[in-house]
């Protein structure tokens, strides 16, 4: 059973930069489909970014494109993700989730971490 646990999440001011931690225990990420998922409030599920197993390429949602960034410390079991040139429209919770299999479906992730909350705001 996997789990992940999320942290970094903080307010910032538009502009700013957070990185989130997301760490897996009972598996390691070369074993799973990797992705960050985020909410904000009263709106939907909507994808960032998903990761390879081999973590050799991360694909970014056109909104976050050029200013996340996903990276991997495997000694650490440990994925970040850096969040630069932050706008209000970046205020979520971020989750991220892994699958066995690739899906384009959050209803498909086998794992999820509880979500940490990132707020964009003057």
């Amino acid at each position: 059973q996997v789990q992940l646990v999320e942290s970094g999440g903080g307010s910032v001011q538009p502009g700013g930069s957070l990185r989130l931690s997301c760490v897996a225990t009972g598996s390691t990420f070369s074993n799973v489909w990797l992705y960050w998922v985020r909410q904000a409030p009263g709106k939907g599920l909507e994808w960032v970014s998903t990761t390879l197993p081999s973590g050799t390429n991360t694909y970014y949602a056109a909104s976050v494109e050029g200013r996340f960034t996903v990276s991997r410390d495997n000694a650490k079991n440990t994925v970040y993700l850096q969040m630069n040139s932050l706008n209000p429209e970046d205020t979520a919770t971020y989750r991220c989730a892994a699958s066995l299999r690739y899906t384009v479906r959050s209803d498909e992730y086998d794992y999820w971490g509880q979500g940490t909350q990132v707020t964009v705001s003057s």
